[in-house]
Parts: structure tokens; sequence; C-alpha cells
């Protein structure tokens, strides 16, 4: 099991040429939100725009578009046309790279919603959170995949998909299996989170800390990998780089507030020394 590290990270990370514009980090879209659970599609999308995204467009009920417009100024939004939960999937033309989950909700037709982006999306994607659970009701979704498509379940959901594990030893071996089986890449989040590639290979996390469980981190975790997706890094580099800095910004919170006393807006506000 390799070590994910800042050496191994600073091997990949590129750097940003003089006469670059925004057009040159890519354009994310995010599917992301339901009434009540806006907060997630926030803290996910600043997740992206801090990784470094040159364009970030968040696909949302309509009756979150005040709350992203507001809270998320550099993000653009476009409306589902359900207010209360994403019902219909959008035109993924002209994306680099796709994000679903943060706070999607399970109603029926976001259910659909999930299972046509995984049919269609021919760009990388990354899967979260309630796109994980609608994948755990729908098990034949898995082998509809695209290989290297990123899913970044915790413990819980992980095992809603995978069936129950008495040990975190038992839930890698699952992880692996799982990763060759499907060719997808698996980030297992928790203390030492955990990535399988489909070649089989594993990587462990050495940033983050205890303060970093708490209600929406995971949210930002998503946003963070997307944004790299976007600026082309590989699945792998993507899920890599994405949980260090997550785990560093978290570090880095933790030293400016106390592990107690973490947010995930914290996270997101420390990311930028992360990157530094």
């Amino acid at each position: 099991m390799e070590k994910i590290d800042k050496r191994l990270v600073s091997a990949f990370m590129k750097e940003r040429d003089k006469f670059s514009h925004k057009g040159d980090y890519g354009h994310a879209l995010l599917l992301a939100g339901s009434l009540g659970k806006g907060g997630a599609a926030v803290l996910s999308a600043r997740g992206v725009l801090r990784a470094g995204a040159g364009l970030l467009t968040v696909h949302i009920p309509g009756r979150l578009n005040d709350i992203l417009q507001c809270s998320v100024p550099e993000a653009m939004c476009t409306l589902d046309a359900n207010d209360n939960h994403l019902s219909v999937l959008p035109s993924l033309e002209g994306f680099n790279a796709v994000g679903a989950g943060p706070g999607l909700g399970l109603a029926p037709e976001t259910g659909s919603l999930v299972s046509d982006l995984i049919e269609s999306c021919r760009v990388p994607l990354v899967l979260d959170a309630d796109a994980l659970n609608i994948v755990a009701s729908r098990p034949e979704l898995l082998a509809r995949m695209r290989r290297d498509t990123i899913l970044t379940p915790h413990p819980g959901e992980f095992d809603r998909f995978a069936g129950p594990h008495s040990t975190r030893e038992e839930r890698i071996a699952s992880q692996k299996k799982i990763s060759r089986k499907y060719g997808v890449i698996i980030v297992l989040k928790g203390a030492g989170t955990t990535i399988s590639l489909p070649d089989g290979e594993i990587f462990e996390n050495t940033t983050g800390n205890p303060g970093m469980a708490t209600g929406g981190s995971g949210d930002v975790l998503t946003g963070i990998i997307l944004g790299m997706l976007a600026q082309s890094y590989t699945p792998a580099q993507a899920a890599i780089a994405g949980v260090f800095f997550h785990g560093l910004a978290g570090d880095f919170a933790a030293g400016s507030k106390g592990e107690r006393s973490i947010i995930a807006t914290d996270i997101v506000e420390s990311l930028p020394l992360a990157f530094k």
C-alpha cells in the first residue's frame, strides 16, 4: 500500500503558464442539491473553484438559484425543471468533467437522472453521497460505469453497495476487488482514506485529522476532485491529489481553529494554504 504524501503529489502537479486563461483550466459540471440540502451544493462548488477549475456550472433545482448565486458568485447555474430536486439530465456538451451527488436526495426522478448520467457521460466522472446511494439501490449501474469513474463513499455508503463489513481490513479487501471487477476508482473516506485503482493498486492518505469528521467535509472533497478532473489530471491523479489537499487543508484548519471546532467551510477556506 503506497502512502499519499507531498512527494507523490508534487511529482504530477502542473505549473500554471503565465499566459494562460480560464479556458485552459477546464469547465466542470456539478449536479447537486435538493430542497433543504442546498448547502451541500455550495460547499462542493466552492471546492471545485478552490481546486483551480477555470469554469464551473452547477445544475440545481429551481428553488436553490438564489442560494447558489449569492453564495458562489463565481459559478454559473442552470436550473432544473423541478423546483425541489433534480429530475432531468442537462446537456453534457462542452464540459471537461462531471460530478454528481452532494445533497441530491433520493427522489425517483433523481434516480433516473443518475442512471442516465452513468449511461451517457463520456468525460471523467465523480460520484458521491446520494448518487452512490442511488447506485446501491440499482447495483446494475456499477457494470455500466465508464472505466476510471471515481466513487467517493464513506464506510456506510460503501457497505450499502458492497455489503456489510466487520473490520477496516475487510472493507479495503472488498474495495480492491470491486475496483478490479468494475474498472472504477474508489475513494474510501475515513481516517487514513484509501484509494483503489482498477489495476489493484492501493494508496493510503497521510493528511487529515479527526476534526474533519463533520457534515459537508465529503462534499468539499468531491468538489476538489472534480476541479482537478476539469484541469485534465488523470482520474487517479485527481483522486490522489484530492484527498491529499483536502486532508492538508483540514490540518491547516485544525491548526487555527482546533479540531473540535472545524466545519466544512473552514476546510474550503484553508485550501489556498494547502495548495500553496
